[in-house]
């Protein structure tokens, strides 16, 4: 799986770095489906149509701005100074999935945004840290939902992270809060996606007209971090690592 994490992290570095105030949604979507076309690899969205959905994906990112917490149908928007952009990004690479999520401001940044985001980091960094054998699948959600109070924000446990393997979503379901010590025993060679999102003002979320979109119920901001992590017997190693960690 490790060739598929570090595409998944090199194209999600390129997202976040041509994301900037004049460029259009479908601009990053392009890109990213030029790159999974160049690497012989495949979209885990595009045909992509759960129970929730409205219709099948279609686009190869999600890109959720400002108030849109997940899921986040790539539209013509063009990005403006100040917003905020969550881009999510999943593909198979040799017969392996890895999927992984950055939150990014464009432009200026408020102090409030800066914030949101560093809760996702740091929970995912509390996740990630509890991602070791003989530990629990609650420790990893016990301390993403630690980090959230801490910060002062509630926590949606509607969706949350998920096993990885030969598909996208696989068991267990990860929601973003839990006991420690409950749920299943942690082995080595399990595989999971671990992605904390809050949002500023609520834990409730509404559906767009697009069937996808998922954004705050108050229309606060919304944050979003992830990472591709196995569990070893040397400790948690993050497949989807930044290349520029």
């Amino acid at each position: 799986m490790r060739p598929a994490g570090a595409f998944v992290a090199d194209v999600l570095a390129e997202l976040v770095a041509t994301a900037a105030p004049g460029v259009n949604l479908l601009e990053l979507d392009e890109l990213a489906h030029r790159r999974i076309r160049q690497a012989g690899a495949n979209s885990c969205y595009i045909d992509y149509h759960p129970s929730f959905g409205g219709s099948p994906f279609g686009k190869v990112l999600c890109t959720s701005v400002n108030d849109a917490a997940l899921h986040g149908l790539p539209r013509d928007y063009t990005l403006q100074d100040g917003d905020l952009l969550s881009v999510d990004f999943a593909v198979e690479l040799g017969g392996w999935v890895a999927d992984s999520a950055r939150s990014v401001v464009v432009g200026t940044a408020s102090a409030e945004d800066l914030r949101l985001i560093e809760a996702t980091e740091v929970a995912l960094e509390a996740g990630i840290d509890q991602a070791r054998a003989s530990g629990r699948l609650g420790d990893i959600q016990a301390a993403i939902g630690a980090v959230g109070a801490r910060y002062g924000y509630r926590v949606n446990t509607d969706f949350g992270g998920h096993g990885v393997g030969r598909t996208m979503h696989e068991e267990p379901s990860i929601p973003n809060d839990g006991e420690p010590g409950s749920g299943p025993l942690l082995k080595p060679g399990m595989v999971f996606a671990i992605e904390p999102w809050f949002m500023q003002g609520t834990d409730q979320l509404v559906v767009d007209p697009d069937g996808w979109t998922l954004r705050s119920a108050d229309q606060s901001r919304a944050a979003h971090s992830e990472h591709t992590v196995a569990i070893t017997k040397d400790g948690p190693l993050v497949l989807t690592a930044r290349p520029d960690a």
